[in-house]
């Protein structure tokens, strides 16, 4: 009986040391594949989540900006409009003046005189 205990004992210290051991090597395995997938992300050239939050946060924040720079611009016109006289001609403002043909440029010939 006692070699028998002797026995599972030993079994048991070997059963361990492998848990052990397998466990070392999981998590080494774990490091590497993190590693490589780190990498693998730099190439990639992607924005981390930070980074992704942040140009979010500015870009709801210009959203608010314009959407409120808006209601102000239709406020302004509709208060211009109100103190305009009915029969008044609008007059263009520069952003709604039609574009001027561009010039062209004659190009000189080869050899020839301008």
């Amino acid at each position: 009986m006692v070699g028998d205990r002797r026995l599972f004992d030993d079994m048991a210290r070997v059963a361990s040391g492998a848990a052990v051991a397998l466990g070392g090597i999981r998590s080494r395995m774990e490091g590497e594949l993190r590693d490589q997938v780190e990498r693998l992300l730099q190439r990639m050239n992607l924005v981390t989540r930070e980074e992704h939050e942040v140009v979010a946060a500015l870009a709801a924040k210009a959203r608010t900006e314009q959407e409120a720079l808006a209601r102000r611009v239709a406020a302004l016109e509709a208060k211009l409009a109100a103190t305009r006289p009915s029969g008044a001609t609008r007059r263009r403002s520069g952003a709604e003046q039609p574009l001027a043909r561009p010039k062209t440029v004659r190009s000189r010939a080869p050899g020839g005189k301008h």
